[in-house]
């Protein structure tokens, strides 16, 4: 059992130390790299590019769809690297926390001047008096 609000603290504290010493600019890609890093560091349990299938009519369906990270088996984590977050990226988000079960997500632009403008906390069905999670599986997601 864990706080998901620590566990979102520990990703935005990972996040913001890879924009310490990038700054914005960059490639999506080298972002992703070097949080995959930060978040091995932080000793945080992740999974990376995971696929999300798409259950229609009792039907699944690998739909292309992929998550940039689960954390602790609770916190879904996009990265960007925009000149602006949209909303449909939030609604995105949304989806594949609806998908998957899961009640937080956090969506992080690395292409802002200070980090604390590109993070965006999406929540489904989340309850904020409800601050224990277990962690276990709530929805496969391979």
């Amino acid at each position: 059992m864990v706080a998901i609000n620590e566990i979102t603290e520990r990703i935005i504290r990972t996040a913001m130390a890879v924009h310490s010493v990038l700054g914005a600019g960059l490639l999506e890609k080298a972002y992703d790299a070097c949080f995959f890093y930060e978040l091995s560091r932080e000793g945080l349990q992740f999974e990376h590019q995971l696929k999300l299938p798409v259950t229609y009519r009792d039907i699944r369906l690998e739909a292309g769809f992929r998550v940039d990270y689960l954390v602790e088996n609770c916190v879904l984590v996009e990265l960007k690297a925009v000149d602006k977050l949209l909303p449909v990226q939030s609604a995105q988000l949304l989806s594949y926390l609806k998908l998957t079960g899961r009640p937080i997500g956090l969506l992080i632009n690395f292409n802002v001047v200070h980090l604390r403008d590109g993070i965006r906390r999406v929540a489904n069905g989340y309850d904020p008096h409800q601050l224990i999670v277990p962690l276990r599986p709530l929805r496969p997601l391979r």
